[in-house]
């Protein structure tokens, strides 16, 4: 009888453990991690200072924006990136992310040449494409009568 509840609660453990990329285990997932430090900090927003709904999901994103940048420009975000694996590029940590890091690369070569122009390296593509994506699925909608003017 023991052994078999041994291999149950094996069973459970093993469900419950998350592997990492290295091969590491973890209780929780990076993902977890990221996702429960924002709503930490929505909830300290709301109803620590109470803010409106709106209001603190927007301070949110900007604590998350910055502290993901600042992080990046201290070279903390890779290491953060090699626990946490896909959960480190949840969007709005990773596209900070994104931003940053070709900008800390090349800020040797300057404010213009460097900075300026490696910016949106990574991220250019994929805001160009959202947008006109964005713009063709309005244009599609409201063609078909399906948004309203």
């Amino acid at each position: 009888m023991n052994d078999k509840r041994a291999q149950a609660y094996q069973r459970l453990v093993e469900g419950v453990w998350c592997t990492d990329a290295n091969g590491e285990r973890h209780l929780v997932e990076g993902t977890t991690v990221i996702c429960a430090l924002g709503q930490t900090i929505n909830d300290l927003f709301a109803y620590g200072l109470k803010w409106g709904a709106q209001s603190a999901s927007t301070a949110t994103s900007i604590c998350l924006i910055f502290a993901s940048s600042l992080l990046t420009g201290l070279g903390v975000y890779d290491k953060i990136g090699k626990y946490a694996g896909a959960g480190s590029i949840v969007p709005i940590t990773g596209f900070a992310n994104a931003i940053v890091s070709p900008a800390m690369e090349f800020k040797s070569e300057g404010l213009i040449l460097g900075l300026g122009a490696k910016l949106f390296v990574i991220a250019g593509p994929v805001l160009v494409y959202g947008i006109s994506a964005s713009v063709i699925y309005g244009l599609i909608l409201f063609l078909t009568g399906g948004g309203s003017v």
